[in-house]
């Protein structure tokens, strides 16, 4: 009997493998740069001296080249920077998809499962007798006419409402999420880098909406000393700035886009590091970075408060594990119902995609 017969392994340099795999570091750098082609590949060069990541045959010439050709970058009129073109934003979010939510499998359809039956695009196992109101696509035919054979018999056949039967259907809840994004100065302090992970997960989720869950809606918004919308496409290029973290007005600009959408189910995802340090008053800002000023607190529990008579569920992905902290998000969370997560960089997807995909919800009626 013939076994195995085990070689050494000889990787393949020379292929188009070469650019897929440099591909995938320049994405990265992309996404940690802001969208600064030029950065990004400096940063490529240095890491191609110190670890020899091209070979002798394809070099970092090349790899710009086919940058090019291939259209994921574009030369500005100067000929010496370049910019990201959309196939190159695209395949960032593909990238930030495939490594946060490896798991998924694409679907057309494009809503949540939810655990009650009705009108809806899934058959279930499930059969019952016909109810006034039922559509005529939830009516299983060859077993209704069966039905009507046993019952009637073939020299007397005829099809009532007693014979008909009814195929089950898992019922699609339409979802309106809002993504907000704390860009305060915080998010890049004390030697950790929480805003790329915070980019990432948002890339993922918005590809993973526009793919798998076409009918729901997703805004996100960022909030430092004010709050604003941000388009997806902008995501790459987000970067913090020398904010303090107006909590309260990104959730107020959350909840008013959530009142305009149509949807019964709708929900907040708030990304942020730290603690609500600032209000606006008027045309003044009202701020104080030392500990959790009860004056900010209040409004941000009464934003709470108010997302949750309007039906907005909140959840709070707090990078951050200072106990006060901690006990600042118990509140608010239980505020508004909602639910909170304390999560490391490295686990924000996990906790969100989770969150997202398994969250199973009532159907409003």
């Amino acid at each position: 009997m013939t076994g195995h017969r085990f070689t050494d392994f000889i990787p393949d340099n020379s292929g188009s493998g070469r650019f897929e795999d440099l591909l995938k570091i320049f994405m990265q750098l992309i996404t940690i740069t802001s969208g600064d082609v030029s950065e990004a590949l400096n940063w490529m060069n240095e890491l191609d001296r110190q670890y020899s990541i091209t070979g002798d045959e394809y070099g970092m010439g090349n790899f710009i080249d086919e940058l090019k050709e291939k259209g994921f970058i574009k030369e500005n009129e100067d000929g010496k920077t370049f910019d990201l073109t959309s196939k190159g934003e695209l395949t960032i979010r593909r990238q930030s998809l495939e490594e946060i939510f490896g798991k998924l499998r694409k679907s057309v359809r494009g809503n949540h499962a939810s655990p009650f039956s009705g009108q809806g695009d899934e058959l279930t196992s499930d059969r019952r007798e016909y109810y006034f109101g039922d559509t005529p696509d939830q009516i299983d035919m060859t077993d209704s006419i069966k039905n009507a054979q046993i019952n009637h018999g073939l020299d007397d056949f005829k099809l009532t409402e007693r014979d008909l039967e009814i195929e089950e259907k898992d019922f699609k809840a339409l979802t309106s999420t809002v993504l907000m994004i704390d860009v305060s100065h915080s998010m890049i302090l004390y030697g950790e880098d929480r805003i790329t992970p915070a980019k990432k997960v948002a890339m993922a989720l918005s590809e993973l909406i526009t793919t798998k869950y076409p009918k729901d809606t997703l805004d996100i918004i960022v909030f430092g000393n004010d709050a604003w919308p941000i388009q997806i496409k902008d995501l790459p290029y987000l970067q913090v700035g020398p904010y303090h973290t107006n909590t309260v007005a990104g959730l107020e600009l959350a909840n008013d886009i959530l009142r305009r959408r149509k949807t019964n189910n709708k929900q907040i995802f708030m990304i942020t590091d730290g603690k609500p340090t600032c209000l606006k008053i008027g045309i003044q800002y009202y701020k104080n970075s030392f500990g959790l000023d009860r004056k900010i607190v209040n409004k941000t529990l009464d934003q709470a408060a108010r997302c949750r008579k309007t039906g907005i569920t909140i959840t709070t992905f707090m990078i951050a594990r200072d106990p006060y902290l901690q006990q600042f998000v118990r509140e608010f969370t239980k505020t508004n119902n909602g639910r909170a997560y304390y999560s490391s960089p490295t686990g924000l997807g996990d906790f969100l995609f989770e969150d997202y995909i398994r969250n199973r919800r009532k159907r409003v009626r």
